[in-house]
């Protein structure tokens, strides 16, 4: 028998999902094989509508070797693992006459702990061990939840904290999991034959196909124990946020309330001398803490310093004797000094991490107003560790709708620590970009609309023309509106502000949960949606329900944010221009993933507004606007109202 050809088998997976092919899936398809055969690296963007999904995940399994796919939402890992890996494997079997099998693998603080549930919590105040629930009131949301959990502990085959709905809060998740850290491990717990996230690890062992997510990739790449099994092939989904995550979960962290829990959980387990140790360095680390000034600390001060040597020095002792120490009294020994070694460790690595200075770390103070004071310490750049860690032994494919920036892959190739497309070496990964479009036809689906005529925004102070025009746009467009901000606090100005001002219902973020929020915005045309970050790049309502959408502000990062202005000084005093790599390509994929949230199906119309000039006057502006999807550009304020009143009219003619 022949093998089967790549459209063959794509033809077959398209069909059983119930798609459309699309010439540009086909092409993302082509290319995947062929950076797979050849060991190569590929950066595809694929816009909205694609079928990205399906143009990856079939050249990978007809393949045949292992394939890791990571993404960057819960909303795509469950995509994958319910709807589009299950119909694909169904629709290849006879053609590859194999079946491929495929699996979940995540964190293990995502998982169900059957240890905890049933021996309960190490508590902080206490030695032994306490019945959470027991504790906790049964009329509480928390008693309530934590009664929930334990009858579906009995049903889960998973242990998997997304299978449970409705979900929980972190509090009481907590409650019932354990980190990597406080993991006793399957030899020494008396569940490990049972436990959720060992099954989930065998699974993955197994499976040809294993989706993860992005924070469980840098896991697996920066701290040097392997999570993922061995792989040949790694797709990045939804690539745009990898650096960021992987930021994320490369930065330390010490707060008071962090230090002191430690010192409780260690203080049973250990001598009297090390106690007092480390709970004077703690006593230090937070009186310093109390005069903590939000900051970047280009050199740690000298009372940080010395509080931060204290308490290393204090936790290193602890570590060593909590080795060797035995408290008859305390009941599940094992799992008490688990969780208080893990807190222990935690502290020392980022004290000594910040008293060693590496010149490739960022320092900084943050005052958060219920947490109080920490410090935190994150890499300069993670583009050295991603080109040492994630190209140098696989094929990497990544993917999302925004990964040409300002017309060329570079910028964010550079973010991933890739020479320039086409630079030749022995030690350069080589890579090829491929933007294989999109099926929706922009021009004619969309309106880019600059608001020219308003002041420049400033850094603080009411915007009222802005807050005016907003009003006139959302009147236009009959409601329809899913309104991106820069900060909370516009996003709650404006809100604020148009309620008074229109008969339409404006959500704002916060005020409910973002799937409640999503779902009736989706539901009432006439509704608004105002918020922040996670709006810009969480939506998707295609329809009529969002044929408008504001962005307030080119979204620049703020100028005190400690870790971005001093990766653009870096590049600065390499000789480089930091504005552009630094500010400019933040504020494009942040744009970038705004506007994509107006086009969402072929039969959708509508008009991005960005509310700032600068978009239109500054030298940057055409690299923002080379960013984004190819709308009808205009700076004709008539003109933007007139269409929306258009799609608005022809919107209620359909009756929607």
């Amino acid at each position: 028998m022949t093998k089967p050809s790549l459209p063959e088998l794509l033809h077959a997976a398209v069909t059983a999902v119930g798609g459309t092919e699309r010439p540009g899936q086909a092409a993302m398809a082509e290319a995947v094989a062929e950076a797979v055969d050849d060991q190569s690296h590929l950066l595809v963007q694929a816009g909205t509508g694609t079928g990205k999904s399906l143009g990856y995940l079939v050249p990978a399994l007809a393949h045949g070797e292992r394939v890791v796919v990571a993404t960057a939402t819960l909303a795509l890992q469950r995509q994958l693992v319910e709807r589009d890996l299950p119909r694909t494997v169904d629709a290849l079997h006879p053609l590859l006459r194999r079946r491929p099998q495929f699996a979940m693998l995540k964190g293990r603080s995502n998982y169900l702990c059957l240890h905890r549930l049933h021996e309960g919590v190490p508590q902080d105040e206490e030695e032994g061990l306490f019945d959470q629930f027991e504790a906790a009131a049964p009329s509480s949301k928390l008693g309530q939840d934590l009664l929930r959990m334990r009858d579906w502990a009995d049903e889960t085959e998973t242990g998997d904290r997304d299978d449970l709905t409705p979900g929980v809060s972190d509090r009481a998740w907590a409650q019932i999991s354990v980190s990597s850290r406080e993991c006793l491990g399957a030899s020494k717990c008396a569940y490990g034959a049972e436990c959720f996230a060992e099954q989930a690890r065998e699974r993955a062992k197994l499976a040809d196909v294993v989706v993860t997510n992005h924070a469980l990739l840098a896991i697996d790449a920066i701290e040097g124990a392997p999570v993922l099994p061995q792989h040949e092939v790694l797709i990045v989904d939804e690539a745009h946020e990898l650096v960021s995550r992987v930021t994320g979960v490369a930065t330390g962290e010490l707060t008071p309330g962090q230090v002191n829990r430690a010192v409780r959980r260690a203080a049973k387990l250990i001598n009297e001398k090390a106690a007092d140790a480390l709970q004077t360095a703690a006593e230090g680390f937070e009186r310093v803490m109390e005069l903590a000034l939000p900051g970047r600390l280009e050199e740690v001060p000298e009372d940080l310093g010395y509080a931060l040597l204290a308490l290393r020095d204090a936790a290193r002792t602890v570590i060593s004797a909590i080795g060797s120490t035995r408290d008859k009294s305390v009941q599940d020994e094992d799992a008490v000094r688990k969780q208080a070694l893990a807190s222990v460790e935690s502290v020392h690595a980022v004290a000594e991490r910040i008293t060693q200075g590496s010149e490739y770390d960022v320092v900084w103070y943050e005052r958060h107003d219920r947490f109080g004071a920490s410090v935190r310490v994150a890499p300069l750049s993670v583009s050295g560790l991603l080109r040492e860690k994630l190209f140098a032994e696989r094929s990497v494919v990544l993917t999302s709708a925004t990964l040409k920036l300002g017309g060329d892959f570079n910028g964010v190739g550079a973010s991933l620590g890739l020479a320039p497309e086409g630079t030749a070496g022995d030690d350069v990964p080589q890579w090829k970009g491929l933007d294989v479009g999109s099926p929706f036809d922009y021009p004619k689906q969309g309106i880019l609309y600059v608001a020219r005529h308003l002041a420049t925004p400033g850094r603080e102070g009411s915007r009222t023309d802005m807050l005016d025009e907003l009003s006139e746009l959302v009147e236009a467009a009959g409601g329809r509106t899913l309104g991106l901000f820069s900060s909370m606090r516009a996003a709650k100005a404006a809100a604020e502000e148009l309620r008074g001002r229109l008969e339409k219902p404006i959500l704002l973020q916060g005020e409910e949960t973002l799937g409640e929020l999503i779902k009736n915005f989706a539901a009432d045309p006439e509704t608004c949606l105002f918020g922040t970050l996670s709006l810009w790049q969480g939506v998707d309502v295609p329809g009529p329900s969002c044929q408008l959408v504001v962005m307030d502000r080119i979204p620049f990062p703020r100028p005190d944010d400690p870790l971005m202005s001093a990766r653009q000084k870096a590049v600065e005093e390499g000789g480089g221009n930091g504005f552009m790599a630094v500010a400019a390509t933040h504020a494009a994929l942040l744009m970038a993933q705004g506007a994509g949230r107006l086009v969402r199906a072929t039969g959708d119309k509508g008009v991005v507004a960005v509310l700032d000039p600068r978009l239109a006057n500054a030298r940057y502006g055409s690299y923002l606007r080379a960013s984004l999807p190819d709308f009808w550009y205009t700076t004709d304020r008539n003109q933007a109202r007139r269409s929306l009143a258009a799609i608005d009219a022809a919107a209620k003619a359909d009756g929607r």
